[in-house]
């Protein structure tokens, strides 16, 4: 026969039962509140009251505390917070709905929550919608450092570059793009759009240049003023009234072909800006944090050896297989081992330490599987006459000997 509780067992069982009252009054106001709560199901609700339900007699604490522990998880799964994929969802189809302002905002909880690419690139679009283009350019340059070989947030960046004037740029990014995607029609599309805007403002500001120039000699042709029946000129240095004199004797007699020579003025002075240029960047070149910023500066210095291995040596061995991750292309490796081979006896243990890191980037192994037949002969050229030839110390040669297996595959 079952015994009977004592009085501290029947305080605690109704201790219990205020309690289990308050979490069902807890659970109450959390459905008011939260519209969006699945409606409990009729016969579940039954079960959990029989199972809550006190008597008369025994009190199972054991069945009760099961009950507990079931209804709290139904609590957590039911108040569950957002994540970063509902908020992205949710941003999507606002954006659908061209409420662009509050897809932006799902967009940025998304990134709160937990960053990615496909977010930045996400939130970026609807900011170009909404002509936030600074912000756009920003949002695609994080999806890239996040994944620089997202084809969209390469797009959508030279989309926000070109309408913030940086032509230039923007060709760069839809170039990239293509090396990608090469049969994408979208981009193609983007890609001639920027460039024929480009180039129209390149000869807008020749012609402007031009014009100005032939401004210019026409001031120098007036500047002869007479004073009193006699030819005076302003005061100048002896250089520059020869200089003047001579300009426009040349302007009088020979006026037809003043046009050919400001042109060729003009293309001289392009000329040595752009080599100004050239040397300014030389003297400040800074490590590439991704494949992309990488090989932007190393076509713009193509053909300069000098220049593509400062920016080789302006980037630490080991940080090779993270700026390049799965963005390395064949071209690009084979031109940094060419690279290599030109500072080899010079600085052996800093090529050797960028050849080893090189096989550590992703894809390294599946670009060299691929290469080309007279590719794998070049690498193998320049293995048997710069890096393992009798000359190479032998405290380097064991470590060449196994760089050649990964490198030079036999065919």
């Amino acid at each position: 026969m079952a015994r009977a509780p004592n009085k501290h067992g029947r305080d605690q069982a109704l201790d219990f039962q205020g309690f289990l009252s308050d979490l069902q009054d807890w659970e109450l106001s959390l459905k008011d509140k939260d519209k969006k709560m699945r409606p409990k199901d009729s016969h579940q609700e039954k079960l959990k009251t029989r199972d809550l339900g006190t008597s008369s007699g025994n009190y199972d604490y054991s069945r009760n505390l099961d009950s507990i522990n079931t209804m709290s998880s139904s609590f957590i799964s039911e108040d569950s917070l957002p994540d970063a994929a509902s908020e992205k969802e949710l941003g999507n189809e606002y954006f659908k709905q061209k409420k662009f302002r509050e897809a932006i905002d799902c967009y940025s909880r998304s990134i709160a929550l937990s960053p990615s690419a496909v977010a930045y690139a996400n939130r970026a679009m609807a900011y170009i919608k909404i002509k936030s283009f600074q912000e756009a350019e920003d949002d695609c340059t994080e999806a890239l450092n996040l994944d620089d070989r997202y084809i969209k947030a390469y797009s959508r960046r030279a989309t926000a570059r070109k309408e913030l004037g940086k032509l230039k740029e923007s060709i760069e990014d839809a170039e990239f793009a293509l090396r990608l995607e090469p049969q994408n029609q979208e981009i193609k599309k983007q890609y001639t759009e920027a460039k024929s805007l480009y180039d129209k403002t390149i000869l807008q500001k020749a012609s402007g240049a031009q014009k100005n120039s032939v401004q210019e000699m026409r001031k120098v042709g007036k500047l002869d003023t007479k004073v009193n029946g006699q030819s005076i000129q302003p005061a100048s240095s002896s250089a520059q009234i020869t200089e003047m004199t001579a300009v426009q004797d040349h302007t009088k007699r020979n006026n037809t072909t003043r046009n050919p020579e400001v042109k060729a003025s003009v293309q001289e002075l392009a000329s040595r800006a752009a080599s100004r240029v050239k040397a300014v960047a030389a003297e400040k070149i800074k490590p590439p944090n991704s494949a992309y910023q990488f090989e932007v500066s190393w076509r713009g210095f193509s053909g300069d050896n000098a220049r593509q291995t400062s920016l080789l040596k302006a980037i630490s061995p080991s940080a090779l297989p993270q700026i390049f991750k799965n963005a390395l292309t064949v071209p690009i490796l084979l031109d940094i081992i060419k690279c290599v081979a030109t500072f080899f006896v010079e600085e052996m243990d800093l090529a050797v330490n960028y050849l080893e890191n090189l096989t550590r980037v992703p894809r390294f192994d599946t670009l060299i599987m691929f290469l080309s037949s007279s590719d794998n002969a070049d690498l193998v050229k320049i293995w048997d006459e710069v890096f393992d030839n009798e000359a190479t110390p032998i405290e380097y040669a064991e470590k060449l000997d196994n760089l050649r297996t990964k490198y030079c595959l036999k065919r």
